[in-house]
C-alpha cells in the first residue's frame, strides 16, 4: 500500500484580492517566503487540502512458465505492466520530496497573486459564483493544481451555443431597433413632426425605468454579461442621440427624452461615475444645440425651440448650477463620511422629530409613565435635540446650542446632575468650566458612566468610577461632568466610546487611548491590567474611530481600509476566525479590500458598515441578521437581507441593532 498524493482545492475569496495584489511575487523565490504566503492561503481557507483515497499498488501478473518459455506477447505485457508500476511509484515518491512540495507552493502562491492582479486590472472577466468556482477547482492535476489555469473564472468562460444565439439575437435586435428609431426621426421631421414614434418609445422606456425599485442595476455581479453589454449599447445610443443635431438627428423632444432616460439609468446603477458621465453628455448636448441654433435662422430657430418647450440656454445654465451644487454636496458627504462619529446638527429651520420605543422603567424615554412602548412614538421631550444617546436606563440629548440634557435612572451619578435621583424629564447638565458639547457616549452595561466631547475637542466624564473607567486617576464616582486631564491635556479628541467597564478615545492625530478594566486584554496594552488614566495604545497609529463592547474594542483607520480588534474573543466577536483572547490590536483580515465607514459593538456581536452601503456582522446573537439568535459567526459575514438597499448608518445596543437606509427608512 502506498499513500496517495495529497491534492488541494483552490477557492479564491474576492475580498482578499486587494491584499494579494499588493504582495511582492519576489518573495516566492525563497523557501521561507513561499511557505509564509502559502500558510496565509491556508489560514484564509483559500487552499483546502483533499486527501485522495488510498490506492493499492498492484504489480504485473507473473506468467505461469512450466517447461517452455512464454510467448513474446506475454513477455511484452509483463514488461509494460512492470514499467508502468515503476513509473507510478516513482512519480508518487518524487511528488513528496521537499523540492516538489516547495515548487508546488510557489505555483499556487503565484497563481493567487496573478488572479488578484487580473481581477484588479482586467475586470471585464467577472468572477464566477463560489459554487461554480468550487466545482471548477475540484479536479486537480499531477501537482495538485487545478486543471483550469483560472479556477475562479479569471479567463473568459467558454460560451455554449445557446448563449451565443441569445447574445447574437439581442445584439442584432438592438442594432435593428436603433436603426429604426434613427430612420423614424429622419422621416418624421418633414412629414409629421408632432407625432414621432421613437419619442413614444423613449417615453415608455423612461416610465418603465422609473417604476423599478431604487438601485435595481447597482449590483453588476448579479447582471449577466449579455445584460451588461445591452446596457453599454443602450447608453452609447442615448449619448449619441442626446448630442445629435441637424439633419438626420433627433428632434429637441427626442434629445430631452434620451437625456432623461440616460439619467434614469445612471441613478439605477448607483455610481458616481455614471452620474458624472451624464453631466458631461448633458453639457455637450447643450453646446451642440446652441451651435446648431446659431447657424440657422434666429427667428425660426427660436420659434421652433419655444414650440418644442426646450430652452437649451436655460438648460445649460441649470446644468452648470447642478454640477456646482453636486460637487458641494459630494464634498459635504465625503467630509461627513470621514467623521461619522461627529454630530451632524441640522440647519436652521429644520424640524427635528424624535421617536422613542422600548423599556421606560426608569423614565429614560421621558414619557411620564413607566410602561413599555412597543412601537415608535413621537415625543416632545427631546424636540430640540440634534443628537440622542441611549445608555443603560438613561438617555442624553445634545441641543443645537451645545447643551446636554439627561433623564432616566440616576444611580451612581450617571446622569451628571449632581445626585443619584431618577429624572423623569430631560434636565440640563451644568458644566464647569462651561463648554459646548458635540457628542455623548454612554455605557450600555455595568453601573453606568458617560463620556462627552466638547466642540474644542476636550473630554468630560461622569458616573460610576469603578475600574478607573472615568480616567481621573481614581475609582471615585463622579456625579458632575469633570474634564479629563492627564495624557489627554492639550489633545483634540475626535471620537470617544464608553464600554461596559472601559473607555476609549481617538485624537485628531490618529492616536488611540484606552483606560478602565483591562481584563481579557480589552485595553490593547498586551496585558490584563486596569488603567485609571487614558493610556496610549502604542501598537497602532492613524486611527479614525473606535467603539467599545462588553469586553472587546474595535478601531478603524482614518482611511477606513484597516480594522483592528482586541479583547475577549468569546463567540467570535473579534472577527479573527477563533474565540481566543487578543491582548494587542490585531487586523481583521476578512475586511481587507473594503472601506469601512462605521463600526459598532454590542455585548456579543460587532457590526461594520462599508462605503458601498454593505453591512457585515460577526459574533453571536440575533444582531447577525441570520434569522436565529443561536447563530455564531467567527468572521465578518455579509447580511444578505440588507443587500437590496444601501445602508448609510448603523447603531448597536446591548443585544439589538438599527440600520438606516438611503431612503431614510429605519430597520431594526
Amino acid at each position: 500500500m502506498v499513500p496517495c498524493q495529497t491534492h488541494v482545492l483552490l477557492k479564491w475569496q474576492e475580498h482578499f484580492n486587494s491584499s494579494w495584489a499588493a504582495e511582492d511575487s519576489v518573495q516566492t523565490a525563497g523557501r521561507d517566503g513561499a511557505a509564509a504566503l502559502y500558510d496565509k492561503l491556508l489560514l484564509n481557507k483559500e487552499v483546502v487540502t483533499l486527501a485522495q483515497p488510498v490506492q493499492e499498488l498492484v504489480g504485473p501478473r507473473l506468467p505461469d512458465f512450466e517447461c517452455e518459455s512464454g510467448a513474446s506477447a506475454e513477455k511484452e505485457e509483463y514488461l509494460s505492466s512492470l514499467l508502468h508500476s515503476q513509473r507510478w511509484l516513482a512519480h508518487r515518491m518524487l511528488t513528496q520530496t521537499s523540492y516538489t512540495v516547495g515548487l508546488h507552493r510557489r505555483l499556487v502562491v503565484l497563481q493567487r497573486i496573478y488572479y488578484a492582479l487580473h481581477s484588479k486590472y482586467h475586470d471585464r472577466f467577472r468572477a464566477q459564483p463560489p459554487s461554480q468556482s468550487a466545482e471548477s477547482g475540484a479536479e486537480c492535476g499531477a501537482l495538485g493544481l487545478a486543471s483550469e489555469p483560472f479556477p475562479l473564472g479569471g479567463a473568459p468562460k467558454v460560451k455554449s451555443g445557446t448563449d451565443v444565439l441569445i447574445e447574437m439575437g439581442v445584439r442584432t435586435g438592438l442594432s435593428l431597433l436603433f436603426s429604426l428609431l434613427q430612420q423614424n426621426w429622419r422621416h418624421s421631421a418633414a412629414a409629421h413632426p408632432e407625432s414621432v414614434l421613437c419619442n413614444d418609445v423613449l417615453a415608455t422606456a423612461s416610465s418603465v425605468l422609473t417604476s423599478l425599485p431604487p438601485l435595481s442595476l447597482a449590483n453588476e455581479n448579479k447582471i449577466p454579461s449579455v445584460g451588461l453589454d445591452c446596457l453599454a449599447q443602450v447608453s452609447d445610443f442615448l449619448k449619441k442621440t442626446s448630442v445629435s443635431s441637424g439633419t438626420g438627428g433627433a428632434d429637441p423632444t427626442g434629445r430631452r427624452l434620451a437625456l432623461e432616460l440616460l439619467l434614469g439609468l445612471a441613478m439605477q446603477r448607483g455610481s458616481l461615475k455614471f452620474l458624472l458621465e451624464w453631466v458631461e453628455v448633458a453639457l455637450a448636448a447643450s453646446m451642440s444645440s446652441s451651435s446648431s441654433s446659431s447657424s440657422s435662422s434666429s427667428s425660426s430657430s427660436l420659434s421652433a425651440q419655444n414650440s418644442a418647450g426646450v430652452g437649451f440656454d436655460v438648460i445649460h445654465q441649470t446644468l452648470l448650477q447642478m454640477k456646482q451644487y453636486s460637487i458641494c454636496n459630494l464634498a459635504s458627504y465625503c467630509l461627513c463620511s470621514c467623521s461619522t462619529n461627529a454630530a451632524a446638527p441640522g440647519s436652521e429651520g429644520d424640524t427635528v422629530m424624535v421617536y422613542v420605543w422600548g423599556s421606560n422603567s426608569s423614565h429614560q424615554l421621558a414619557e411620564g409613565t413607566l410602561e413599555k412602548i412597543l412601537l415608535p412614538k413621537l415625543t416632545q421631550g427631546f424636540s430640540d435635540a440634534q443628537m440622542i444617546e441611549a445608555g443603560q436606563y438613561c438617555t442624553f440629548s445634545v441641543s443645537a446650542d451645545g447643551s446636554v440634557k439627561a433623564c432616566g435612572k440616576g444611580s451612581y451619578g450617571r446622569l451628571g446632575l449632581g445626585d443619584s435621583n431618577n429624572q423623569s424629564m430631560p434636565k440640563k447638565l451644568v458644566l464647569e468650566p462651561h463648554r459646548n458639547m458635540k457628542k455623548v457616549s454612554s455605557s450600555k452595561g455595568s453601573d453606568g458612566h458617560t463620556l462627552a466631547i466638547t466642540v474644542e475637542g476636550e473630554l468630560f466624564s461622569w458616573g460610576d468610577g469603578e475600574y478607573g473607567k472615568l480616567g481621573h486617576g481614581n475609582s471615585v464616582t463622579q456625579k458632575y461632568p469633570k474634564i479629563i486631564q492627564g495624557p489627554l491635556f492639550g489633545k483634540v479628541v475626535v471620537c470617544v466610546s464608553a464600554g461596559y467597564r472601559h473607555s476609549a478615545a481617538v485624537t485628531n492625530d490618529g492616536e488611540l487611548y484606552t483606560w478602565g478594566e483591562g481584563d481579557f486584554g480589552r485595553l490593547g496594552h498586551s496585558d490584563s491590567q486596569s488603567r485609571n488614566v487614558p493610556t496610549l495604545v502604542k501598537d497602532i497609529s492613524g486611527v479614525g474611530q473606535v467603539v467599545c463592547g462588553s469586553s472587546h474594542t474595535v478601531a478603524v483607520a482614518q482611511d477606513g481600509r484597516t480594522v483592528w480588534s482586541f479583547g475577549g474573543g468569546d463567540n467570535g466577536k473579534l472577527g479573527h476566525g477563533d474565540t481566543n483572547r487578543v491582548y494587542r490590536p490585531k487586523i481583521i483580515e476578512a475586511l481587507h479590500g473594503f472601506i469601512i465607514r462605521k463600526v459598532c459593538a454590542g455585548s456579543q456581536s460587532t457590526l461594520a458598515l462599508t462605503s458601498a452601503g454593505q453591512v457585515f456582522a460577526w459574533g453571536c446573537g440575533s444582531c447577525l441578521g441570520c434569522g436565529s439568535s443561536e447563530t455564531t459567526s467567527l468572521r465578518p459575514r455579509f447580511i444578505e437581507d440588507l443587500s437590496i438597499t444601501k445602508i448609510i448608518d448603523i447603531s448597536c445596543g446591548d443585544s439589538h441593532c438599527l440600520a438606516l437606509t438611503h431612503g431614510k427608512r429605519n430597520i431594526s
